[in-house]
């Protein structure tokens, strides 16, 4: 595991209107890693990682990525960067293939048209990186919640990301579906990803964080490694 951090957060602040949603947080993440953030609802998790990503520019603060400080003012800035995060409420487009979804907006083309060979080609050789069992063919539509998650955790990889971000991954699967989702993440890990997991689920916290970040009314109240954790 390296030591090197690939991300660091100091004190960031964020407020919105009547409400200070997040007070001097600190967040190091190193790669090779799960890092987990929990806590209740209105916690600051999702508003933390919103604030890295450029969807909540945080109202003050220092974030450094890969080196260098940064300040997203998008989440394309973010996904060009090497920031994915994958959010809680998917947003499919459920008519439309697993690879059309997959690389929506960034097809390949021959000119002015989609190569669609390539682009079901590129799909079959991402999902076979990822030990992946989705067909490309398929509508989304058609999909379980857990194959949606495994195409969104393909989609993010395939935008060469340093770092993903996975908001409530699990939530509303099964148990063997939840199984396949965490040793993909594992998997991610081996390969030098860093994974920032936000979860409520306690077994996948003690089964899958490195590191457990616990927050509470917009602070960070605690961190501790998965070998000093309890349930």
């Amino acid at each position: 595991m390296s030591q090197e951090y690939i991300l660091e957060m100091t004190d960031i602040v964020k407020d919105f209107p009547g409400v200070r949603a997040l007070k001097g947080v600190q967040l190091k993440v190193r790669p090779g890693t799960v890092h987990t953030l929990m806590g209740e609802n209105g916690a600051g998790k999702s508003t933390l990682m919103k604030c890295l990503i450029g969807i909540h520019p945080p109202t003050s603060g220092k974030i450094v990525f890969d080196g260098k400080e940064i300040r997203f003012k998008t989440t394309l800035e973010a996904l060009n960067s090497g920031i994915s995060m994958i959010h809680q409420e998917l947003s499919p487009v459920p008519e439309r293939s697993v690879s059309e979804n997959l690389w929506l907006g960034r097809a390949p083309r021959k000119g002015l048209i989609i190569d669609h060979k390539k682009m079901r080609q590129d799909s079959i050789d991402l999902f076979q990186r990822l030990h992946l069992d989705v067909d490309p063919d398929e509508k989304m539509g058609n999909l379980t919640v857990a194959k949606m998650q495994m195409v969104e955790i393909a989609k993010a990889v395939s935008y060469d990301s340093k770092i993903v971000i996975m908001d409530e991954p699990t939530k509303g699967v099964d148990v063997g579906a939840k199984a396949e989702i965490y040793a993909i993440m594992g998997e991610l890990a081996k390969k030098g990803y860093a994974i920032v997991l936000i979860s409520s689920e306690m077994p996948e916290i003690l089964g899958m964080a490195d590191r457990i970040i616990v927050m509470c009314n917009g602070r960070k109240t605690g961190e501790l490694s998965r070998d000093e954790a309890t349930q």
